[in-house]
């Protein structure tokens, strides 16, 4: 991943991933921001604050991986919002979509969308917000903020590990590996909330 990582495709390559990833979630977008955070912590610019020849830029890496996050959510919600009848009762067959299309609703009726946010860490739980809002037709103003910050965090929090992860043990395998660790632990984290937050099944007589 070297040559792509010293090239100005790695900006194309990071929002490509992110873009798709709500469809695709097993692509490595992740695995791409950190690993390119890391080349840039690594850099013999970082500590000074310059940016050398080959070396990502922190903050472009995190503009194109929070755009592309955000416009591959609102690209979801629409599909989902055109969906129509067909993609209603796709969800009311699955018992964890439909309680999650009634949990998102009630968030963000009442103007909190901290959901939103702590599923973009959680496996796939990005792909089922934006899904369950556009399906839900939730109003553009409700979910595109909370989306936006749901990107900006997620972005931020990747950049940092690769960024952090790069400063102490340099561009190496090993430091890679223990910012995706701390990358997963966080979505293991999230996923964990999420289904602690869910309401209990009703109980059949």
């Amino acid at each position: 991943m070297g040559p792509l990582v010293s090239s100005p495709w790695i900006y194309a390559a990071v929002a490509l991933s992110v873009l798709l990833d709500v469809f695709l979630p097993m692509l490595p977008s992740g695995v791409l921001v950190i690993t390119a955070a890391t080349a840039a912590a690594a850099g013999s610019g970082a500590a000074t604050g310059q940016v050398p020849d080959g070396v990502p830029d922190l903050l472009v890496l995190m503009l194109c991986a929070t755009t592309a996050s955000v416009l591959g959510d609102l690209v979801a919600y629409r599909l989902a919002w055109r969906g129509g009848a067909r993609l209603d009762r796709a969800i009311s067959r699955s018992r964890r979509l439909t309680t999650a299309q009634a949990r998102l609703g009630a968030a963000l009726a009442r103007g909190g969308g901290a959901l939103v946010v702590l599923a973009r860490f959680a496996p796939a739980g990005r792909s089922v917000v934006s899904f369950v809002a556009g399906a839900a037709h939730r109003r553009v103003r409700e979910f595109l903020p909370w989306s936006a910050l749901a990107g900006l965090s997620w972005a931020g929090y990747s950049v940092a590990l690769g960024y952090f992860g790069g400063q102490w043990l340099g561009a190496t395998w090993l430091a890679t590996g223990v910012s995706l660790l701390a990358l997963f632990g966080a979505g293991a984290g999230a996923a964990f909330l999420v289904r602690r937050g869910q309401p209990p099944a009703a109980k059949t007589p």
